[in-house]
């Protein structure tokens, strides 16, 4: 497997913010989203084994395996090996390829809206869809995918802070005319930590 890196800190963004988390980063994507602010194009070859001995050094339950998109490399016997650990696996996922079945919770992010339907989810259950908000195009309800917990809505992050506060201001406003969606900020980049 390729992995951009591992890190250990608190997940940023969604249902679980706030919550301790093992960050494992596989290189490589699907798509390519205009927005993109993560660095997945390089990595290094790991095992199985190295990723989970890697995540055994750190103290947190959830790990939570990203990407780039991680459902082109994530596999069954993976979670398994963390599973045994005793660690709860969540993927953040575009939603264009399967994900191994024993996947302790799946974080929706569909990119079609902005790429059209080569970016189209497969998916049809998950426990969050979080959909990214530019202020400019309309947000896609997604009404053909069961959502166990909860819809975000957040905030596209351009690099230029104007821009970012008018786009908040859009996604707060479209929510409160919208009360199916909850608002997700990207709190690691408020608080300045991976």
């Amino acid at each position: 497997m390729k992995v951009n890196e591992i890190f250990y800190s608190l997940q940023g963004e969604g249902f679980n913010a706030g919550t301790p988390a093992v960050f494992v980063r596989f290189a490589g994507c699907n798509l390519q989203c205009p927005f993109c602010d993560t660095d997945f194009a390089v990595g290094i070859e790991m095992t199985e084994e190295d990723i989970a001995a890697q995540v055994v050094r750190y103290p947190a339950s959830l790990v939570v395996i990203t990407g780039g998109e991680p459902s082109l490399q994530l596999t069954e016997s993976l979670v398994d090996a963390l599973h045994r650990q005793g660690r709860r696996v969540a993927v953040e996922t575009n939603g264009t390829h399967p994900l191994p079945s024993n996947v302790d919770w799946i974080t929706l992010s569909p990119k079609d809206t902005f790429l059209g339907m080569v970016a189209s989810p497969i998916l049809t259950e998950v426990d969050e869809l979080k959909v990214v908000f530019d202020g400019i195009h309309q947000p896609v309800i997604y009404e053909n995918i069961k959502v166990r917990h909860a819809r975000f809505l957040q905030p596209c992050d351009t690099g230029d802070p104007q821009r970012n506060g008018i786009i908040v201001n859009q996604t707060i406003e479209y929510i409160k005319a919208n009360p199916q969606w909850r608002l997700s900020l990207q709190t690691h980049k408020i608080v300045g930590i991976r």
